[in-house]
C-alpha cells in the first residue's frame, strides 16, 4: 500500500488526502495547529476548511511533520506557494530519501520568479525526476463531494507519473499524465491572475461576453509566456491550461474569482483579505508572473492590469477601460 504524507490541511490539501485514501493509500495529513489535527482525526472532518465532508478512516492527521513524513512514498505539498520555501527548509531534513515530491501549488515565487518545482529542487536538493506537479480544473469542494473531475500529473519520469496516477485514481477523480511540467505549472499560476480579472469584471456588473473575452485573451498571454519558457503549446489547450482557466474564471467556488468580484464591488485588497481565511494565490503571484514575463519580453496586459489594481491602487473601472483602449491589432 502506498503511504502518502499531505503537508497542508487547507481545503485542497484535505480534499486530496481524501482522494488518495479513496484510491487505496494510507494517508497522513499534516496540520500546523494541533487542535485542528486532533479534530480531523477524532471527528473525521475538517470543519475549518471543508465542513460537512466526511473523511475516510485511512486519513489520519498530525501536527508533527516528522510523524506525517515517516516512511512516506509520496509527499504532497499543499501549502500557499509564497510560504513553500520557508516550510520546505524546515521539512527537508525529515523527507524520506526517494519519496516522490508532488506539488499541488499554483504560483510563481516572489523575488525569484521560480516555479514551485524549481523551488522544491533548490531547497531539497532532489533531482527533477523526483518532482511532480498536479494541475487542472480541480475546485476542492466539488471533488470532496465526489463530483466527477479530471486532472493532469506532470513529471519528467514517466514511470513515477504512472505510479502517481494509480495512487490518486478514483471513480470520481481521473488523472492524466503529461511530461510538460513547465506548461502545467504556468497554466496553474497564470489562471489565478486571469480569474482575478474575471472576478473584477463580474463585480463591476459585466456579463458573459466580457468574461469570455478575458478568458480567451488570458489564455493567449499564458501561452505566449509558456512558449518563451519552453512549454508545449498543446498543454494550454488541455486540462492544465484551458480546463483550469475556465473553471477558475467561471465558478463562484474559485477563491481568486471571488476575491476579484469583491474588488470590483468596491472593497479594498486589505478588506477582502480580512474577510476570508482562504488564500487567493493570484493576489501575490500576479507580481511575480509580471516580473517573469518582463524578464522574457512577453506582453501580458491582463496581468499588468491586475497588478495595478491589487498593488498600485488603480480602480477596477479604470483597469477595464485601459484594457479596452489598447491599440487594435490582429488576433
Amino acid at each position: 500500500m502506498t503511504r502518502a504524507a499531505v503537508l497542508g490541511a487547507g481545503s485542497w490539501g484535505t480534499t486530496f488526502a481524501k482522494v488518495l485514501a479513496d484510491a487505496g493509500c494510507d494517508v497522513m495529513l499534516h496540520a500546523r495547529r494541533p487542535e485542528l489535527a486532533k479534530a480531523i482525526t477524532d471527528d473525521r472532518e475538517n470543519r475549518d476548511y471543508l465542513p460537512g465532508v466526511r473523511l475516510p478512516g485511512a486519513v489520519r492527521a498530525t501536527a508533527e511533520a516528522g510523524e506525517a513524513l515517516l516512511d512516506a512514498d509520496v509527499v504532497v505539498l499543499a501549502v500557499p506557494s509564497q510560504s513553500l520555501r520557508t516550510n520546505l527548509t524546515e521539512w527537508t531534513p525529515l523527507l524520506p530519501g526517494d519519496a516522490t515530491l508532488l506539488s499541488l501549488m499554483k504560483g510563481i515565487e516572489l523575488g525569484t520568479t521560480k516555479r514551485m518545482s524549481e523551488v522544491i529542487c533548490e531547497v531539497t536538493g532532489a533531482g527533477i525526476d523526483r518532482v511532480a506537479v498536479l494541475s487542472g480544473p480541480n475546485l476542492a469542494r466539488e471533488i470532496a463531494e465526489e463530483q466527477p473531475a479530471a486532472t493532469v500529473i506532470a513529471c519528467p519520469d514517466t514511470e513515477r507519473a504512472g505510479r502517481l496516477q494509480v495512487a490518486c485514481h478514483t471513480p470520481y477523480f481521473r488523472p492524466y499524465t503529461n511530461p510538460d511540467m513547465v506548461g502545467c505549472e504556468l497554466g496553474g499560476a497564470v489562471k489565478n491572475v486571469i480569474a482575478l480579472a474575471c472576478g473584477i469584471a463580474e463585480g463591476l456588473g459585466f456579463g458573459d461576453n466580457t468574461r469570455a473575452s478575458l478568458i480567451t485573451r488570458g489564455l493567449a498571454e499564458t501561452a505566449r509566456l509558456g512558449m518563451a519558457l519552453g512549454a508545449e503549446l498543446t498543454t494550454f489547450a488541455g486540462l492544465a491550461g484551458l480546463g483550469d482557466l475556465v473553471a477558475t474564471c467561471s465558478s463562484p467556488l474559485s477563491r481568486n474569482r471571488t476575491f476579484g468580484e469583491k474588488l470590483g464591488r468596491g472593497m479594498s485588497v486589505a478588506e477582502v483579505q480580512e474577510s476570508t481565511r482562504q488564500t487567493a494565490e493570484g493576489v501575490k503571484s500576479c507580481r511575480s508572473v509580471l516580473d517573469l514575463a518582463r524578464a522574457h519580453g512577453i506582453d501580458v496586459p491582463i496581468t499588468e492590469a491586475v497588478v495595478r489594481v491589487c498593488h498600485e491602487g488603480e480602480s477596477p473601472a479604470r483597469m477595464v477601460r485601459e484594457i479596452m483602449s489598447r491599440e487594435a491589432k490582429p488576433e
